[in-house]
């Protein structure tokens, strides 16, 4: 009768908060630290603010998340010049018209969708590594942005898009945020909930276990690129409602926060394990962290170094490699 007594203490001393509380813990105690150093950082209007900006980061993680769970050194580093693309060409197609929002997203997300699609094909057909495939996607949609626009960006948002980014709908709280919450429920639900998402860790865990299994590795993989490229062009496009105009290189910086996010959230960079549920906590991190170091006025390099050492920290508390594979 003693035995069960001694082991639930045991349990208890062995329990340790996984990667999604500590991310989660983190944003808090940035958050305390923001309203200590500057009172009013962690007031409800500022909140809001932050989490709208954590949104756009949010929504491009998600096809990050997607990417990485798929294992092989997959990333996906043209994310952000493939959002800047997408809102290029939604700001000119609609060009200030809420008749022309429709055509516009839908040619922006094609475009997306067939820069993916390239990029999927690159690495399963011509087994051109990610890394490498996506690093020179980056140059030739660059290309393709200044034949498209002349090096002149032109138009600008319609109306209705900048309302639904950027106007106040329950509790003051922009429509961003909610189209963010059924963008994660749809990520959660692909991940977890059908036979693309569970193709998808068995790539990612082990390919050629998958393939035996009767898993089509190579059509997984193009279509992850795809999606991926897909939510960068709406987040490109959400983007364009937030600034309401556009410019060549809007979204370029989110390159590298959206794999951050990624890893911060407790995704393994070796695949076959994470969620976008943990992504989402850590585009929440990031972009607290930026916003508090705003405030303490601290420099670029300054910037990165600490990004560095946040991210350093997080992955040695998750102890990730030993234990999340175990």
């Amino acid at each position: 009768m003693s035995a069960p007594t001694v082991e639930a203490p045991r349990r208890v001393l062995a329990w340790r908060p996984g990667p999604v509380a500590l991310a989660g813990a983190v944003a808090v105690v940035l958050v305390i630290v923001g309203e200590i150093v500057s009172p009013g950082f962690a007031e409800y209007g500022q909140l809001v603010n932050l989490m709208r900006v954590a949104a756009f980061l949010g929504v491009i993680a998600i096809g990050q998340t997607i990417v990485i769970i798929a294992g092989g050194g997959g990333v996906d580093l043209s994310v952000g010049k493939v959002a800047t693309f997408a809102a290029i060409i939604g700001s000119r197609v609609m060009d200030g018209d809420d008749g022309d929002i429709v055509p516009a997203v839908a040619l922006a997300l094609l475009v997306a969708a067939a820069i993916g699609l390239v990029n999927g094909l690159g690495i399963t057909l011509l087994r051109i590594p990610p890394f490498v495939m996506t690093l020179g996607m980056i140059g030739v949609v660059q290309g393709l942005i200044l034949a498209y626009t002349g090096g002149q960006a032109s138009g600008r948002a319609a109306p209705a898009l900048t309302s639904l980014v950027n106007g106040r709908v329950i509790l003051d709280l922009p429509g961003l945020l909610f189209l963010w919450l059924l963008l994660g429920l749809l990520a959660v639900w692909l991940l977890r909930r059908t036979t693309f998402g569970w193709n998808l860790f068995a790539v990612g865990s082990n390919r050629i276990a998958a393939k035996l299994t009767g898993v089509r590795v190579d059509r997984t993989l193009i279509l992850a690129y795809v999606l991926s490229a897909t939510f960068a062009g709406l987040a490109g496009i959400l983007l364009l409602g937030y600034t309401e105009s556009v410019f060549l290189d809007l979204a370029d910086q989110y390159m590298l926060p959206s794999v951050a996010a990624v890893v911060i959230g407790g995704t393994l960079l070796a695949g076959g394990i994470g969620g976008y549920a943990g992504t989402a906590v850590g585009a929440v991190v990031l972009t607290v962290l930026q916003s508090l170091l705003t405030t303490l006025d601290i420099g670029g390099a300054g910037r990165t170094v600490v990004n560095g050492v946040v991210l350093l920290v997080l992955l040695s508390l998750y102890g990730r490699q030993r234990r999340l594979r175990s």
